[in-house]
């Protein structure tokens, strides 16, 4: 089957959503092909009647026909199986079966680094992140984040304002931009770098979704960088998902003040420091001047 005819037969699959998607690419990845799995979907486990519909032809065409609207609107569909998807994101466990892009990914991109923080932070934690993205950008790196008010947005904005690449891993569909405040910095980011999401285009906010956010953000760079996060912030869980990844995780000294950070800087690969030097200086020291996670 070729790459387009099994992008297609991968959505019509995870557009069933009978079973959770880390499934369906397990069981995928083990045939080699989306389509015989598609059809065992339809069949019905162990001789059940199917709740789905049976016929596979008009599931393939209605995803075609997604596809076809998708690309119309600018967005682009990038599965695991195709080249484009992101090599550092590939590598991880929890990579998602696809991911949806506005703008363009670029070879640069596996020289990511995430800057992450507090959607209520400080100004000394705005001008830290900012003072980070802009070092970062200096140093040849790519500045990912997840468009969220406070740090995320202080890091966009400063590495687009050093001429940078920024890519913003957002927790919602491409349709929607959240916070609605960041509408047109999304759009920035789109025509200078990218926004890249793993939910259908039409999918809204949720609570559910932003942690799924924060495992391809991880997966996507090659460090976290936690500028301020308390602890039941989105950035903690980055955190620990980063050290899940492999991936060094980056506390600022200030984060110490939290308990949680107290207890994660004792762990093997967390890194406790006070500028953006002893970052760059450390992800070139674990995977050199030609850094990639794959």
């Amino acid at each position: 089957m070729g790459p387009a005819r099994e992008r297609v037969a991968l959505v019509a699959l995870l557009r069933l959503n009978q079973r959770p998607w880390p499934e369906y690419l397990a069981a995928v990845e083990a045939a080699g092909t989306a389509f015989p799995v598609l059809e065992d979907e339809l069949d019905g486990p162990d001789g059940q009647i199917s709740l789905v519909p049976t016929e596979v032809a008009p599931l393939i065409e209605a995803a075609g026909a997604d596809i076809e609207r998708w690309e119309r609107e600018g967005f682009r569909l990038l599965t695991v199986f195709d080249d484009g998807y992101p090599p550092n994101l590939r590598t991880v466990h929890d990579r998602p079966p696809l991911v949806f892009v506005s703008g363009g990914l670029a070879a640069r991109d596996n020289r990511s680094i995430a800057v992450i923080g507090a959607r209520q932070a400080t100004r000394a934690g705005l001008a830290a992140a900012a003072t980070l993205a802009d070092a970062l950008v200096a140093a040849g790196y790519v500045v990912v984040s997840g468009l969220a008010a406070g740090v995320d947005t202080a890091a966009h904005r400063a590495a687009l304002a050093a001429g940078g690449r920024t890519i913003a891993v957002i927790g919602t569909g491409l349709r929607h931009a959240y916070p609605a405040e960041n509408a047109a910095l999304q759009a920035q980011i789109a025509k200078e770098g990218a926004v890249l999401s793993q939910f259908w285009p039409e999918t809204p906010p949720s609570r559910k979704a932003f942690p799924m956010r924060n495992a391809v953000m991880s997966g996507l760079a090659l460090g976290t960088v936690v500028v301020e996060a308390s602890y039941r912030s989105g950035a903690r869980l980055q955190a620990r998902l980063a050290l899940a990844h492999g991936r060094p995780v980056f506390l600022m000294r200030p984060v110490l003040a939290q308990t949680w950070a107290q207890e994660m800087a004792r762990r093997r690969g967390v890194h406790v420091v006070d500028g953006p030097e002893q970052v760059i200086a450390t992800i070139e020291r674990l995977y050199g001047e030609d850094a990639s996670a794959g």
